[in-house]
């Protein structure tokens, strides 16, 4: 590296750790014939009338700027869509569409955080809060989370966690790593004392279509919530629309009109091929999302039992597409675990440290994937598993 750019370097990106899941997957494409559940993404296809969409409004020459806001039509059709939450927001004032909810994340943490704001953030979660919240200059507090509660988060956590400095808390439920859900009365627990503390939310609902055995509750319809909430969503997850980039966030004027002055010099706005052929998902991909659910939910059960069935404890997620089985069982770390398995096997599972402290001990493995994938794969790390045991049992007979 230049020494004048070495010298030059943000400090902020310099201490920014690399991500441990793009860092990891390096390896699995340098290894050839290797199953992957590690890759957050469905499966499916976009469904094809979300395509055509797309491929009329090329036809049509719709290849120009939207306003920075997004199209009126796709934010009036989210709109209308939230309102199964029991949520109302202006599609003119209130709803921003974004690039996924990655961007939302970052302009949400632009936007509110000080230096040395702490923002409160449940561990294991997604990878990118915790870095976007310190190049915005504040600070991740995790939010220890444990298997023995599901990995929900608890009331009791929450409040020990709360200093002077805290701003705002992200809530990430349907969890990505490890699937699990807050119902509604657990969600008003945690309201109240967000509003007692005068905390602001961020609410990442990417998942809020996957959940299995019970009705997702927006923290933002609670009473009191909707004024100290900012919702973010998007089309990747429900729809099969993962390379699309189109998500949004939702929120009251004051924090939305904020983000989009971030927004309207950093991106301008989002590809208008892909918001029209985010209206035709809204509308009317329905019955295709709740297939694909009904698919998900299938090899939820198949998974989750086949890792029983090996000897890898496994709750059974409540929602996303993640299964989070424990591999403490092997006396191995979570990234041993993963680069081991990887290599022997040619299985490829994301450590669960990658998600943060608490995830060590665990895996994560994506049941998006095609349950020809999934049964091969249990296949694979029942064989390696016993592997595992002899090489143990050679070196306790030496």
């Amino acid at each position: 590296m230049s020494t004048v750019f070495e010298k030059a370097l943000c400090k902020r990106i310099k201490e920014t750790p690399p991500s441990k899941i793009r860092k990891f997957f390096d390896l699995v494409v340098s290894t050839p014939g290797v199953i992957s559940l590690g890759v957050g993404e469905p499966d499916f296809t976009t469904p094809w009338h979300i395509r055509e969409a797309s491929f009329y409004s090329l036809e049509k020459g719709y290849t120009t700027y939207t306003s920075n806001k997004g199209l009126i039509e796709l934010r009036r059709a989210i709109s209308k869509y939230l309102t199964k939450f029991d949520l109302e927001y202006n599609p003119e004032d209130e709803v921003l569409v974004t690039i996924g909810v990655s961007e939302g994340v970052d302009l949400a943490m632009r936007a509110l955080v000080e230096e040395g704001d702490e923002i409160l953030v449940p561990d294991p979660s997604y990878v990118s809060y915790s870095p976007l919240i310190g190049l915005a200059g504040g600070k991740a507090v995790p939010l220890k989370t444990s298997g023995k509660d599901n990995f929900k988060l608890t009331p009791e956590n929450l409040e020990a966690a709360i200093t002077p400095k805290t701003k705002a808390l992200i809530l990430t439920f349907p969890n990505n790593p490890t699937g699990a859900i807050l119902t509604k009365p657990e969600l008003e627990k945690i309201a109240e004392i967000v509003i007692r503390h005068d905390l602001i939310v961020i609410s990442d609902e990417i998942y809020a279509e996957l959940t299995y055995d019970d009705v997702h509750t927006s923290i933002a319809s609670l009473p009191g919530m909707w004024e100290r909430t900012i919702l973010l969503n998007g089309f990747s997850k429900a729809y099969a629309m993962t390379g699309w980039r189109i998500g949004y966030a939702c929120g009251p004027e004051t924090i939305i009109s904020m983000m989009n002055r971030i927004h309207q010099y950093s991106i301008l706005c989002a590809p208008v091929t892909g918001q029209l052929a985010a209206i035709e998902a809204i509308e009317n991909g329905y019955k295709e999302m709740r297939e694909m659910v009904i698919s998900y939910n299938y090899r939820r059960n198949s998974m989750v039992s086949g890792f029983n069935r090996i000897g890898l404890d496994c709750g059974l997620p409540q929602g996303a597409f993640y299964a989070f089985p424990s591999i403490k069982s092997t006396g191995l770390s979570s990234d041993e675990f993963a680069e081991k398995l990887l290599v022997a096997e040619k299985v490829a599972v994301v450590p669960g440290t990658a998600f943060g402290e608490m995830g060590e001990g665990y895996i994560r493995c994506c049941y998006a994937s095609a349950l020809s994938d999934i049964n091969e794969s249990i296949k694979r790390m029942e064989r390696f598993m016993q592997n595992l045991d002899k090489d143990t049992q050679k070196v306790s007979n030496q």
